[in-house]
């Protein structure tokens, strides 16, 4: 697929009427609308509509999602619940969130390019919107901490000041909708865990609310950034330890493996011998691969019982036989001979 775009729509205070699916209809004979919703995805072409209009005519929030990176979220508030001013503390430095006012609405356009992603993780966009409509409801109960994700990235841009303090002494307890919210935006996830971790390590320690209001304190940028460091640190230290024990386990089990290998074929004798020489007859790719891995255990019985030697000459003897079989003894290449 050379080019796919996930557009979604949702309308939450009030739904769509009849007249208002009709002139949505108009914009796209192809998309899936309801009293609640609009979702359209194009892997060719682009949507005639403007979604910026659309959210301050109808729509409460709107995700936009594209395999090239691009990430956008919208977010309609009535500007009753909430204050424009409340916003400054966080957004003021980040470039990539525009906010503005449409009659009795404040409106929030988060929209990021080049969020990394993988070439085998393919995402359609059909799960985002129902992960981070949750954010919405939280914005207007008071909660700013989606905000505080934004301006994360102000601070992972090197657009603050390193004694600037963070707009709010932390965000734990971090919940699966800003998980979604901070992995939806390619936020940096050590900085993410380090803004968490002030005031999750209070909350576990301090029962009383006051004593806990004061000692989560806000941090400044250069102590979030040392945070965040030794969390990165403390990841790849563990990941590297795991790393290292996965690759023990696996050496581990390929050397019982051979041992159990080599017992058998001690148990063979000479019939070991006269294996090889019956898959090297079947003159194909399986045989002369099984014939070569039987020589190798050989060799190495041999290491073991201390009959190098004897080996040595056995082998020169199969590779004057078959000299005339160059698949073969291009597989035999690391085999010692006398």
């Amino acid at each position: 697929m050379s080019e796919y775009q996930c557009y979604e729509f949702q309308a939450i205070d009030r739904p769509l009427d009849k007249e208002d699916q009709a002139a949505l209809r108009a914009l796209s004979t192809r998309a899936r609308i309801t009293a609640t919703s609009f979702t359209n995805h194009y892997e060719w072409g682009d949507f005639r509509g403007d979604p910026r209009r659309m959210v301050e005519r109808w729509f409460d929030l709107h995700l936009y999602l594209t395999n090239w990176g691009t990430r956008r979220l919208m977010m309609r508030l009535p500007k009753r619940l909430i204050e424009r001013s409340s916003l400054n503390a966080f957004l003021t430095d980040v470039d990539w969130v525009q906010v503005w006012e449409k009659r009795d609405h404040l409106i929030v356009d988060m929209w990021r390019d080049e969020v990394e992603q993988g070439y085998d993780d393919w995402d359609d966009g059909s799960d985002w919107l129902g992960a981070l409509a949750p954010l919405r409801g939280d914005v207007l109960s008071g909660d700013m901490r989606l905000f505080y994700l934004l301006w994360l990235t102000a601070l992972d841009d090197g657009l603050l000041e390193a004694d600037e303090t963070e707009p709010l002494a932390g965000i734990a307890p971090l919940t699966g909708t800003l998980e979604a919210a901070a992995e939806f935006f390619g936020i940096d996830r050590d900085l993410v865990v380090a803004a968490a971790e002030q005031t999750a390590i209070v909350q576990r320690v301090v029962s009383d609310d006051r004593l806990r209001d004061a000692a989560a304190r806000p941090r400044t940028v250069a102590e979030l950034e040392r945070c965040a460091a030794n969390i990165s640190r403390d990841r790849e230290r563990a990941q590297a330890r795991r790393l290292a024990e996965e690759k023990q386990r696996r050496e581990e089990e390929a050397e019982r493996a051979r041992r159990r290998r080599l017992d058998a074929l001690r148990q063979w004798g000479e019939a070991a011998w006269s294996e090889v020489e019956a898959e090297i007859a079947r003159r194909n790719a399986a045989g002369y691969d099984r014939a070569a891995a039987l020589l190798f255990d050989l060799e190495a019985l041999a290491a073991e019982d201390g009959t190098e030697i004897l080996f040595a000459r056995r082998l020169d003897t199969i590779r004057d036989r078959h000299q005339r079989k160059e698949r073969f003894l291009e597989r035999l290449k690391g085999l010692e001979t006398a």
